[in-house]
């Protein structure tokens, strides 16, 4: 018990102790705090000597420069004066200013250290402040002399650019030039209602009706085919259309649909299969009143007067739906789309960005006045490609359809009566071409005995170009023509016969003759 009131008695007497410590800490930390405080609380010199200048509203408005309004009405700030009636200059707008400010604040600075240390050395440092504030001074004249000096020379830079600038004449930038177009229809076509109703009448929907071949199957079979044509011409007797040539290829019947839906069977006439031409016949006794007076024969324009940006307008039988109309701009002239095979395509094909699609071929190409610039050919198709359709340009074409509708309408033959030639060849493909150069068109491989070959004089080796004026690449082309012939009639054969080594054209007259023979 006693030693319990003893550690008792010794925590009570520490603390005791360190309470009365901590109250003479906090007593002595107040009194030294006191005694500084009434020293530092006096304002210091250099504040004393701070000018706040201030420019009166009216001085500043004359200056130009404006200010920041006060938004309290009657206000006065902390300065003493009324901000709406005067504007306080910048402290910081100009070099010599802050200068000035910065070498005075310094020297107060150094002033009151020196007087707080000894009252006796005031005068000696105050000399000594007297002269660093001259060597200021003059550092600041000094630089501000440079700085006049600088601005001197650039203004003297400055001046001699212009005069220079003035010698060569000034640099000014072109404005546009708006184009002023009499007629604003040519330069944006946002309606073309008017032209396809005059033109759609011209145009017509091709079905050719061919055999097929499966080859997994090893079958023939019939098929179909759409395509367009532009009707171009009337004679006494036949209705004469224009198509590319790859629509009416190999067909075994061809049909026409008009604008009034009416039918009638369609025979070739004449084909240019290097051009991608051909001239299909419909005759006029096959046809009704009703649809003769439905129909026009197209307006061909000019297609060398083309321009590119032009509008375009183009007209057919899209994927055999009927007809229909797309529309776009002439996005290039002279196109050549396959730049290494030249037999299939023209090099002179008009590019457009009107939608050209399966059935379109063989249609038109119309510009803003109705007009057929071109015959509707082909397009690019591909995943990565949109809007490259071309066109066969009608300047081209002109002479070419002429030439193609003074020829004989050839009607197939049923095949009891049909011409035989008798001979069996092959093409010659484009790689014997150029190692051999040999021409193209069809080798003869064999020639029967007692056929129509046989008696006009035609040998194996031969080459047959031509048949009655129509170019001959493949055997089965060659085969295709005699369709259209019957036995007994009389036709013109080109053939290259090789002598001494070098190739040389003949022409022979053979009386094609009957296939049982």
């Amino acid at each position: 018990m006693g030693k319990k009131k003893a550690t008792f008695k010794n925590i009570m007497v520490t603390l005791g102790c360190t309470a009365f410590a901590g109250v003479y800490v906090l007593g002595g930390s107040y009194a030294v705090s006191t005694l500084l405080g009434s020293r530092s609380s006096a304002r210091p010199a250099w504040l004393e000597r701070v000018e706040i200048h201030v420019e009166d509203s009216a001085v500043a408005a004359a200056s130009g420069r404006g200010g920041v309004s006060n938004t309290r009405s009657g206000g006065s700030d902390n300065f003493g004066f009324n901000s709406d009636d005067a504007l306080q200059k910048p402290r910081f707008d100009e070099k010599e200013t802050e200068t000035e400010i910065e070498t005075e604040t310094e020297i107060e600075t150094e002033t009151d250290e020196m007087e707080s240390e000894s009252e006796e050395d005031d005068d000696q440092k105050t000399d000594a402040k007297s002269e660093k504030a001259r060597e200021k001074e003059t550092e600041t004249d000094e630089a501000q002399t440079d700085e006049a000096e600088a601005d001197e020379r650039a203004s003297e830079e400055a001046k001699k650019k212009d005069e220079d600038s003035d010698q060569k004449g000034a640099v000014e930038v072109r404005h546009v030039e708006v184009l002023q177009q009499d007629d604003q229809a040519l330069a944006v076509m946002a309606d073309v209602t008017a032209v396809v109703r005059t033109a759609m009448p011209c145009v017509v929907s091709i079905t050719n009706e061919y055999t097929a071949y499966d080859y997994w199957y090893d079958e023939e079979y019939d098929e179909q085919a759409n395509g367009s044509g532009i009707v171009v011409a009337q004679t006494d007797e036949e209705l004469l259309i224009v198509t590319n040539y790859h629509v009416v290829e190999n067909n075994n019947s061809l049909y026409v649909q008009f604008i009034d839906d009416a039918e009638a069977v369609a025979y070739v006439k004449g084909t240019s299969p290097e051009n991608d031409l051909a001239i299909v016949s419909v005759f006029l006794e096959e046809m009704g009143d009703d649809t003769l007076a439905s129909i026009a024969i197209a307006a061909l324009g000019d297609s060398d007067s083309l321009q590119v940006g032009e509008p375009a307008i183009a007209i057919g039988d899209s994927l055999g739906y009927g007809q229909s109309v797309t529309t776009g701009v002439i996005s290039a002239l002279n196109r050549n789309v396959f730049a290494d095979e030249e037999d299939k395509n023209p090099s002179y094909l008009i590019q457009t960005d009107a939608a050209i699609n399966p059935g379109n071929s063989g249609g038109a190409l119309l510009n803003v006045r109705g007009e057929v610039v071109g015959i509707n050919s082909s397009k690019i198709a591909d995943y990565v490609i949109e809007g490259m359709g071309y066109a066969i340009p009608i300047s081209a074409a002109r002479p070419i359809i002429e030439d193609l509708m003074q020829r004989e309408t050839r009607k197939k033959v049923p095949e009891e009566a049909r011409a035989f030639l008798g001979i069996t060849g092959t093409d010659v493909i484009e790689e014997a071409t150029a190692r051999y150069e040999m021409p193209e068109g069809v080798y003869v491989n064999n020639v029967l005995e007692d056929t129509a070959a046989d008696e006009a004089g035609i040998l194996k080796g031969d080459i047959l170009m031509y048949l009655d004026g129509e170019k001959i690449t493949r055997m089965d082309e060659l085969q295709g023509l005699l369709e259209f012939y019957e036995a007994g009639t009389e036709v013109e054969v080109v053939l290259m016969r090789q002598s001494n080594g070098e190739y040389k054209e003949r022409t022979i007259d053979v009386t094609l003759g009957y296939k049982e023979q």
